[in-house]
């Protein structure tokens, strides 16, 4: 009988279960990972090809190309491609990050037959045509100016450029910048990067025979790689910075946005996941010092957050919020006071055996279908990594302790050192 007065048994959560992709090799080079799962007849397909800088500012070039991919080849018409894409009840996203491109199809597998030679025909027969290319451009010009209006985007691009210098990581486009985007251009990169050789191909869902026949079929054997060798890539000189304070005054503003960090270290560094339990506990959650403080306690904000991103040739730490311009100041010496805190003052039992069961939780959390999986490969597959890195990182959430988070924070987080961003006024 249910006992109502007694709370149900607490499992602690040790490791995870983790699909394994099946990999194959296309004639043509082309690397498969298939996650074959689930009921449903429906698949993701995940076309993802790396960036290929020769020059800093060729990142403006790879967002162009794979935003203008669905406007238009040499046989159908933006508005033919995205006919066929409603009429089947598919989605085609393109997708753009800091080293790879995406196009990512979700399908039924009964309609895959007709929407797959759209997409070899858009990774091979992109057109970007003179009239796309110049709504393109009007449109992104308009959108830059209006997003330049907002103290929260302005700061992210100050920060980024603050950090990674003129490093590609810290290259954002300025609304002069779309006016030197070329016909040419586009489809020197495009021909240069969106070929078999330095393409991955990822696909999960309920993967039949007659999908990885297709698939195989038309970017295996009918996609060739005509280019010779691949150019080489430019390894981004990333240089630690200084710690300083820049402001962007805006003698208008109502609120300060806020946003700081510093460089920090890359997935496969054995301190990474230690310090993603140093990042939750400083304001990686809800329940975050940072939340208590600045948000619960003190009023200051709506949210503020702390993360970290791992890049392929670099990392870093980052935190920001939005608060009243009257307690810009005063935000600021609390975040100093919390990063302190953590570098002189173990984390009690307590508070790390809620942090514990929050990131395992999430972890798990975040696994509810096949595409999970299929995105937790990714993560570590570009980052050189297997799957056992996940074995490693559950290990240390599970494992570490209050004097190895201290010796962390002493290590990596250094207020005075960090980058400080302020759009707004202080």
């Amino acid at each position: 009988m249910l006992t109502r007065t007694q709370p149900p048994p607490y499992h602690p959560i040790s490791g995870l279960d983790l699909i394994k992709p099946q990999e194959i090799t296309f004639s043509n080079g082309l690397k498969v990972f298939i996650f074959d799962s689930g009921e449903q007849d429906l698949v993701r397909i995940e076309w993802i090809v790396d960036h290929l800088f020769g020059r800093e500012d060729q990142a403006l070039l790879n967002s162009s190309i794979c935003e203008l991919l669905p406007e238009g080849t040499l046989t159908l018409s933006s508005a033919q491609i995205a006919e066929l894409v409603d009429f089947h009840g598919a989605f085609l996203i393109p997708g753009v990050g800091y080293d790879q491109s995406s196009l990512t199809l979700f399908s039924l597998n009964k309609h895959l037959e007709e929407l797959l030679p759209v997409v070899k025909d858009m990774l091979t027969n992109a057109v970007f045509s003179e009239k796309e290319l110049a709504t393109y451009i009007r449109n992104n010009k308009q959108k830059l100016q209006v997003s330049l209006q907002k103290n929260s985007f302005v700061a992210r691009r100050l920060f980024n450029k603050s950090v990674f210098g003129t490093a590609r990581y810290g290259y954002v486009p300025e609304v002069s910048d779309y006016d030197e985007l070329t016909r040419n251009n586009l489809l020197v990169l495009f021909s240069q990067q969106y070929r078999p050789s330095n393409c991955t191909l990822v696909v999960s869902g309920k993967i039949t025979g007659n999908v990885i026949n297709s698939l195989d079929r038309l970017f295996g054997n009918d996609w060739v790689d005509q280019n010779g060798a691949l150019p080489i890539e430019q390894i981004p000189n990333v240089l630690p910075t200084a710690g300083k304070l820049a402001v962007d005054v805006r003698k208008d503003a109502m609120q300060s946005a806020i946003r700081m960090g510093c460089l920090s270290v890359q997935r496969p560094h054995p301190d990474f996941p230690g310090l993603q339990v140093l990042n939750t506990v400083l304001g990686g959650y809800f329940g975050s010092r940072l939340m208590t403080n600045i948000r619960e306690d003190k009023g200051y904000t709506y949210s503020i957050s702390s993360g970290m991103a791992s890049l392929k040739h670099s990392a870093f730490f980052t935190l920001g919020s939005e608060v009243g311009v009257d307690v810009t100041a005063a935000t600021l010496g609390e975040i100093e006071r919390e990063i302190n805190r953590l570098r002189d003052e173990p984390v009690s039992n307590e508070e790390l055996a809620v942090v514990r069961s929050y990131i395992m939780g999430s972890l798990l959390g975040s696994l509810e279908n096949v595409f999970s999986h299929a995105d937790k490969f990714k993560n570590v597959y570009f980052s050189g990594l297997g799957l056992e890195y996940y074995d490693r990182y559950t290990s240390v959430i599970n494992t570490i302790t209050p004097d190895e988070i201290c010796h962390l924070a002493n290590t990596y987080l250094d207020f005075d050192k960090m980058v400080k961003v302020v759009v707004g006024k202080i």
